[in-house]
């Protein structure tokens, strides 16, 4: 279990709506390698981004056990659980969550403004993590300026930033053209192949999922799939070599 980053051991998760109970995971066992890439598929309703949730530590499960890097964070409070996603986890979101009116490096600096680092150190930091995605010329451009993929390149350097050993991406990709949506994808890839960061990715998207090494699918709170490689990716990859 020494190479296991996340073990999740019949995870589930309800939730109180009114008087009604909602079982949005129903058991959920799995275990992801440090350094694979992973992408989780299904439908709206699924039980995806709670799980995703709680992988991040955003969430706890109502039964079951999580290990992060051989820790049981579902027993965590929530400070601990916040030091856990600041210490261990980056977050790449659809929506970019920038703020608007300050710049690229700005942004970046946001993870480490209320840490013990000091400013100049913090700048080298972001620096370095926007030349990692290849920004590192448009540090001082306001993010409103920017293009929705260099915005997206952003998140990816503010999610770099702590030097995390999982990243977390949901529907990175949702809001991109094709074209743009590849180049971040190949940032990730580069990113999971290189700096060996394990990555666990939602999305709808099957192409998108392609780029993963594994691909779990969940209805109804399940896992009712598992793909390894390029199985499942054969008829994307025909689409995507036709002229």
């Amino acid at each position: 279990m020494s190479n296991t980053l996340i073990q999740l051991e019949n995870l589930t998760k309800v939730y109180k709506v009114g008087e009604t109970e909602v079982q949005a995971l129903r058991g959920i066992t799995y275990s992801v390698e440090a350094g694979e890439f992973l992408a989780i598929m299904g439908p709206s309703g699924s039980g995806k981004s709670t799980l995703m949730n709680i992988i991040g530590c955003l969430d706890k499960p109502t039964a079951g056990k999580y290990y992060l890097d051989g820790e049981e964070v579902s027993t965590f409070d929530k400070n601990k659980l916040a030091r856990v996603r600041n210490k261990k986890i980056g977050f790449v979101f659809q929506t970019f969550n920038l703020l608007p009116r300050t710049t690229a490096l700005e942004n970046v600096e946001l993870p480490l403004l209320y840490s013990d680092v000091h400013p100049k150190d913090r700048t080298k930091l972001a620096l370095g993590a926007l030349d990692r995605v290849g920004l590192k010329d448009r540090a001082h451009h306001k993010t409103n300026q920017l293009s929705g993929g260099e915005q997206q390149r952003i998140a990816i350097a503010r999610a770099l930033l702590n030097n995390p050993s999982l990243i977390l991406a949901d529907e990175p990709t949702g809001n991109l053209d094709t074209k743009t949506s590849a180049e971040i994808m190949n940032i990730f890839t580069r990113l999971n192949n290189e700096n060996k960061i394990t990555m666990v990715m939602v999305t709808h998207e099957s192409d998108i999922a392609c780029y993963a090494q594994k691909r779990i699918y969940i209805r109804d709170g399940q896992i009712i799939r598992e793909e390894k490689g390029r199985e499942g990716c054969e008829e994307v990859l025909r689409k995507e070599s036709r002229p």
